[in-house]
């Protein structure tokens, strides 16, 4: 009973300890004269790290809303308006080795595309001498635990991107009906391909 009791205090001791070691989040800033993006400390949510300094930059494109992100492994969110409803954009950042290989995180966003006619394609670049690739499906959106979406979203598309930096990978991903995303998806590859590493 007493070595339970002592083994308990010590691993509260040490997550205590470990907890104020933590190095501040990342932040993506837009290169149009915005603010940082701001992260905010979810209840239970570590706050992502990385030994190497610096951060992500993007352009944010005219016609974006920039939004609080709403958990600290949101770098940044958007709101994209169109006739058709609003379209999401959200850059994670899990920390340094943390949130999967390009080709899991595809799996899983492909999964959540109950597809239509389309098939998924990807497209592999660099940007700003950083490997990135890219994925573009359609169909409905079942939804996910990070967007919080429930119910089937029919005609919906996704376009989202793993960005591969000296810090980590950031994952981009824009969802929305197909018609809004349609609207926008040259300004997302111009946020895409804006991306720079500063340190």
């Amino acid at each position: 009973m007493i070595r339970s009791l002592l083994n308990a205090l010590s691993l509260l001791a040490l997550a205590v300890l470990l907890a104020a070691c933590n190095a501040p989040a990342p932040t993506v800033t837009t290169a149009n004269g915005n603010n940082a993006a701001p992260t905010r400390n979810g209840p239970g949510m570590p706050v992502p790290t990385s030994s190497v300094p610096g951060e992500l930059t993007f352009k944010t494109p005219d016609g974006w809303t920039k939004e609080q992100p709403t958990a600290p492994v949101r770098a940044a969110q958007y709101k994209l308006p169109g006739e058709g409803g609003d379209a999401n954009l959200v850059v994670y950042f899990f920390g340094q080795g943390q949130g999967g290989s390009v080709q899991d995180n595809f799996d899983r966003w492909i999964g959540q595309m109950q597809q239509s006619k389309d098939k998924a394609k990807t497209e592999n670049l660099t940007v700003n001498g950083m490997p990135a690739t890219l994925l573009d499906v359609s169909g409905t959106f079942t939804g996910d635990m990070m967007s919080g979406s429930q119910a089937p979203q029919p005609n919906y598309r996704m376009r989202a991107g793993v960005i591969e930096t000296p810090k980590g990978n950031y994952f981009v991903k824009l969802v929305g009906p197909e018609k809004t995303v349609a609207r926008w998806d040259d300004s997302f590859i111009a946020f895409v391909k804006s991306a720079e590493f500063k340190k």
